[in-house]
């Protein structure tokens, strides 16, 4: 169950609250998880000559993140990105004083992730699932603020309103994160996630055209939000 506050659960009504530290521990755990399980893929598919392909690799995504949604939703949130904690903040469903604790934890988490990768792959296949649009920076920028607002608007709806169906919500998110990996992974990396793009470019020393990576997630989580916020209505 994501949750945007990080403690309370709608679903068995149960109420309890981390302190900061553990919530920002956990949403380092699923940031790691998500570019060790996701990045490896990566990884993998390019050594062991398209093992998984598009939809294993778009599969691996969606998959970490569904677990890692159900692992620490009632903990921390399971934001996992920066830029969901982003929207969340300036929309009001979050609050402001954690969301620097949020961001530095989940880049920190990445980055472990990524190092880990390093250490197993010193050669650097598949620049260790680095993010580097295969199209131009324009046409990039809008596939990753158009990715990132499907999943925010799908975040949006399973963790701010009542109304939807909140055991399903790892499931929803997950399966839109594969969903976008899918038709978007071959174009820009699918990244939706500053921090899942950061981790890989420290470690493989790739930042060709990273900007990307940082502006397109973070106004398209601004813009699902936004849309979800219009639609819902009062």
């Amino acid at each position: 169950m994501i949750l945007v506050n990080g403690y309370d659960d709608r679903v068995t009504g149960a109420v309890s609250r981390p302190n900061l530290a553990r919530r920002a521990s956990a949403e380092a755990l699923a940031a790691f998880a998500l570019v060790f399980a996701g990045c490896g893929a990566v990884i993998a598919n390019v050594r062991y000559d398209e093992a998984l392909g598009t939809v294993g690799v778009s599969l691996v995504f969606g998959l970490v993140i569904m677990a890692m949604v159900y692992a620490t939703g009632h903990l921390s949130g399971a934001h996992i990105n920066p830029a969901v904690t982003i929207a969340f903040t300036l929309s009001r469903h979050f609050p402001g004083r954690d969301a620097t604790a949020y961001v530095v934890a989940q880049l920190a988490g990445a980055t472990a992730g990524a190092l880990v990768l390093l250490a197993v792959w010193p050669a650097q296949p598949a620049q260790l699932g680095a993010t580097v649009p295969s199209v131009g920076v324009g046409s990039a920028l809008v596939y990753e603020a158009l990715l990132t607002a499907f999943l925010m608007f799908v975040i949006m709806a399973v963790a701010t309103d009542t109304r939807a169906v909140g055991a399903a919500a790892a499931i929803a998110i997950g399966g839109t994160v594969g969903l976008d990996a899918l038709f978007g992974g071959p174009v820009t990396g699918a990244s939706m996630n500053p921090a899942r793009s950061f981790g890989p470019a420290l470690a493989a020393g790739e930042w060709q055209h990273f900007w990307v990576y940082l502006v397109g997630p973070v106004a398209g989580a601004l813009l699902g939000a936004a849309a979800y916020q219009v639609v819902r209505g009062s």
